[in-house]
């Protein structure tokens, strides 16, 4: 099957094929030739030469899911038939995409058993279609094929998330299907009677409580089409506008490519849900720059890593969870991005900050501005990247059209974009129109069809499997029983209950995708967290603890030792990989109290309160509208995340005594949640609570400048 690689060096060397000299800038050529592949080795995927009939099997496959998804996103079609299809397109280029094994090199020819678990997968996830009317009439009263098909289908989905998520998951949901099978065995605290394999088979894939269930739905219903989006936009040239206007812009401030990375990750987490394609599509580029102005190799790649992992946060994706998490509450898709929008903005603002005071450390300077491009020329020539992004967020905030008519509605406009783009530079340039400049619009189409699909594959089997886990929940009512035993843990107490579950996220996320890790944990703890809160004497909206989980699942993929982007950043940059990952976790700190503040502040959420007799009530919460108060909280929350990162890098304008990080520790509460320090130092009002806090950050200016001073008259003494 080919030669074999030494598996336990992963990564690290798979990554250092692609270039064996990291140290010089990267051409534009040189990126789109190794991007792809670089991504591929990363999620262990097959790669193949364009020669290889197998490559374009893949493509051809690919290009009629997209096909597919964009059909029935014009024609209104039985939803069961479209996640059915879904995942019949998901498992095919699953084993055509990702080897067994992953220690044999991926270049080679897709053996003969992968077509076999691809048509046994077809037949398992197309039998609920074909037979679907057989299977509504015959509800309850299973017929023993049912159930055996139903096993299989759930063995080779199984394998599937080994093969494009690793062990993780599949192991998650073994365990609670032998937790479902043998109930009866298990200790009397979680102990429930036990199901049969036909109630298994039944729950978990012959109805819509398991595979087939609500995850799986948004992910054919509204993930594949924004993540279809995305790679268009990404295709047709948006990727490297976002990196080169960043640049052009920050280059020439103080630490300003790694600056430059943060604003380009973050605008490309509004086109990818993935933090490994942010890394690498940004990181290729940006990592060798901070390089050379003097970062430290492991510092320059936990930059890239910090951004790129917290460019899931970004609206309009998420990291896909944003659909899931409007689809659970039950919450419009654009309540959900006004909920994340101040934390996200708030968390790239501190990121910033942090970049600045590394720079001041480490005596950085900025690039020659002779050697930037000029921001103007760079935003004028590729406005119309900016323009269907704004499209879709008019139709969904203004027009309040739903997520898939707004996508759609994106989509479209796309795609005349890739088509008439090409043309209309040629007839600016003067140049000829032929024939190849005219089509190259279509197959960029073409090319970004394909490429969505694939991004589409880890997505839509993670949702499968994580139906599974949701449905075991659902069978057993081991919710209750967690409720209790994290009850028991914690004591009662509040801060400890978020915390085992910041924890127990981080800890699942080091091996599942965010958006597995978001339903898992939004089914076992959302609902603990949310009861527990409320016994507490705490009423939050239901979203708080639904974006709690998901910013510590976000959180893991740079938390060590398994991180996958920290080992993608420290591959580019040569450096280790594990104190890239402790590096990237220190800088996202600032992001894993954020949690602990909308928890407790929920104006941070832009809600300003709950009914008490229907919490969970999202048509009863007080939305934020005033821009003046929305602006005030934005403010004093970044001021707030500034005083953090001081406080946890030890510098201000200068390195910070002992006093003074207390002194900036102290802020953080004033500022992100004012709500609780009134209620603490019994102020009259919140606002006074920001007084204070602004009051402190001028007196630490004012020792800080103090300090200087008198540092500067010992130097020239």
């Amino acid at each position: 099957m080919g030669n074999q690689q030494n598996s336990n060096e992963g990564n690290k060397d798979i990554l250092h094929n692609l270039k064996e000299n990291r140290d010089h800038i990267p051409t534009e050529e040189e990126v789109l030739a190794n991007e792809e592949e670089l991504i591929a080795d990363l999620e262990g995927q097959r790669s193949f030469d364009k020669t290889n009939w197998e490559f374009w099997l893949i493509g051809i496959v690919a290009f009629l899911w997209s096909s597919y998804q964009l059909y029935v996103a014009f024609v209104p079609t039985n939803g069961a038939f479209v996640r059915s299809v879904h995942l019949t397109f998901a498992l095919i280029l699953c084993f055509m995409m990702y080897p067994m094994y992953k220690s044999y090199i991926l270049k080679y020819k897709i053996p003969w058993h992968a077509f076999w678990f691809a048509i046994i997968g077809t037949v398992g996830a197309l039998y609920v279609y074909i037979d679907y009317t057989g299977l509504s009439m015959r509800a309850g009263s299973y017929l023993d094929r049912d159930v055996v098909i139903g096993l299989i289908t759930i063995v080779v989905l199984l394998e599937a998330a080994r093969r494009t998520l690793g062990m993780a998951l599949s192991i998650i949901a073994i365990f609670f299907l032998i937790y479902d099978y043998f109930g009866q065995y298990m200790p009397d605290l979680i102990a429930h009677k036990g199901a049969s394999l036909t109630k298994l088979s039944a729950q978990m894939y012959l109805t819509t409580e398991g595979i087939f269930g609500v995850p799986l739905g948004v992910s054919a219903g509204f993930v594949f089409l924004f993540v279809l989006f995305g790679a268009l936009l990404e295709r047709a040239g948006a990727g490297d506008y976002f990196i080169n206007m960043a640049y052009a812009a920050l280059g020439k401030y103080r630490g300003g490519p790694a600056k430059a990375s943060v604003a380009a990750s973050g605008l490309t987490g509004i086109i990818s849900g993935s933090s490994i394609a942010n890394t690498v599509t940004t990181g290729t580029f940006t990592i060798p720059l901070m390089k050379r102005l003097g970062f430290p190799a492991h510092k320059a790649a936990a930059v890239e890593v910090a951004a790129s992992t917290n460019g899931q946060l970004m609206p309009p994706i998420m990291g896909a969870a944003a659909f899931i998490i409007a689809e659970f509450l039950g919450l419009a898709y654009t309540d959900v991005v006004m909920a994340a929008f101040i934390p996200a903005f708030v968390s790239y603002f501190a990121l910033f900050y942090i970049v600045h005071l590394e720079s001041l450390k480490l005596g950085l300077e900025g690039e020659d501005p002779s050697k930037l491009a000029k921001v103007w020329d760079i935003f004028k020539e590729g406005i119309h990247y900016i323009v269907p992004i704004f499209f879709l967020i008019y139709t969904l905030i203004v027009l309040k059209e739903s997520a898939q008519s707004a996508a759609l509605s994106a989509i479209q406009f796309m795609m005349l974009i890739m088509i008439t783009q090409k043309p209309m530079r040629a007839v600016i340039k003067k140049e000829k129109l032929t024939k190849k400049v005219w089509l190259e619009g279509f197959e960029d189409i073409a090319i970004g069809m394909v490429n969505g699909a694939k991004n589409m594959v880890p997505i839509a089997i993670a949702t499968g499997v994580a139906g599974m886990v949701v449905g075991s929940v659902t069978l057993t009512g081991i919710g209750q029983v967690l409720i209790e035993v994290i009850e028991e843990l914690s004591g009662g107490y509040i801060l400890a209950i978020l915390f085992f579950t910041g924890v127990i996220s981080l800890i699942l996320g080091m091996g599942l995708p965010t958006t597995a890790n978001y339903i898992i944990m939004a089914s076992l703890t959302a609902p603990i967290i949310i009861s527990l809160a409320s016994d507490s004497g705490f009423l939050i909206p239901t979203i708080a603890a639904h974006l709690f989980v998901f910013y510590f699942g976000i959180l893991a993929d740079d938390t060590p030792p398994v991180g996958i982007a920290a080992y993608a950043a420290a591959g580019i940059a040569k450096a280790d990989p594990i104190k890239t990952g402790i590096q990237g976790f220190a800088y996202d700190i600032r992001t894993a109290i954020l949690p602990f503040a909308f928890f407790f502040n929920n104006k941070l959420l832009l809600i300003a309160g709950v009914d008490a007799d229907d919490p969970d009530n999202p048509a009863l919460w007080q939305w934020i509208s005033n821009p003046a108060e929305i602006l005030l909280i934005f403010t004093m929350a970044v001021i707030g995340m500034f005083a953090f990162s001081s406080a946890t890098q030890s510098y201000f304008m200068i390195k910070t005594t002992i006093l003074e990080r207390l002194g900036f520790f102290l802020i953080v509460p004033l500022m992100l949640v004012p709500n609780m320090a009134q209620k603490w130092l019994y102020l009259p009002h919140e606002y006074v609570a920001y007084i204070l806090g602004i009051a402190i950050y001028v007196l630490l200016y004012i020792s800080q400048k103090t300090r200087m001073k008198t540092l500067s008259k010992e130097v020239s003494a």
